[in-house]
């Protein structure tokens, strides 16, 4: 690695360019330079991990996979390009597996130096950030289903997701769904859509009341 101050390696990294020179010098303090070799997993998916990793040198994958071990790649970390943040802001378990493809360095920053970079957390922009992240989940599982589940998987995902518990021990989806609007949600024909939810119900996994609602079994999430 380079023989830069943590400071002069600070002012290189885009994140931190806004910083005031104290927030600077604090965090200078408080980051600790890695090296990854090829192959090397920064972070997991369904773990947790207590710093966020910006990358100085080398480049490294964004992967998901799914219960069968498939994977599906999200995306490719350059130079700047930062590691962990989501798990950083909403303390939730990582939503994907990044590996470094080549040698890789990074700056490593923990959480509690971190947190001291983020507004107050009842603050309207903390909030607001939680929110992006939530989104930011949502939309990297949807990405997952799309590459990697048929739509028999990707209807009862989107299914699982809209259930809530009624109070009388039953998973419900509340709200009519159209079949138009599930066909775009899943990235599938309002026709194809239609034979899936009409197989569905034949085979018990979901029950439709008159109201539109729909009763979700458990052995629902088998397909998902």
């Amino acid at each position: 690695m380079s023989m830069l101050s943590n400071l002069e390696l600070l002012r290189r990294v885009p994140l931190f360019s806004a910083l005031t020179p104290t927030q600077s010098a604090s965090i200078a303090d408080a980051i600790v330079k890695k090296r990854f070799k090829r192959a090397e997993v920064v972070v997991e998916q369904g773990k947790k991990s207590d710093a966020l990793y910006i990358i100085l040198t080398g480049r490294a994958r964004v992967m998901s996979t799914d219960s069968r071990g498939r994977e599906v790649i999200l995306a490719t970390l350059q130079p700047g390009d930062y590691i962990g943040e989501m798990s950083m802001i909403d303390d939730e378990p990582h939503s994907a597996t990044v590996r470094t493809e080549i040698q890789t360095d990074v700056l490593m920053l923990g959480r509690e130096a971190f947190a001291r970079c983020l507004p107050e957390s009842s603050s309207m922009s903390y909030n607001i950030m939680r929110g992006l992240v939530s989104r930011l989940r949502h939309a990297d599982r949807k990405i997952e289903s799309l590459a990697l589940m048929d739509v028999y998987g990707r209807v009862a995902r989107s299914l699982l997701e809209f259930a809530v518990d009624d109070g009388a021990g039953n998973m419900k989806v509340r709200d009519k769904i159209s079949r138009q609007d599930l066909a775009k949600m899943v990235g599938a024909s309002r026709e194809m859509v239609s034979r899936v939810m009409k197989d569905l119900e034949e085979r018990g996994f979901v029950q439709t009341q008159s109201d539109g609602s729909m009763i979700i079994k458990e052995r629902l999430s088998s397909l998902a």
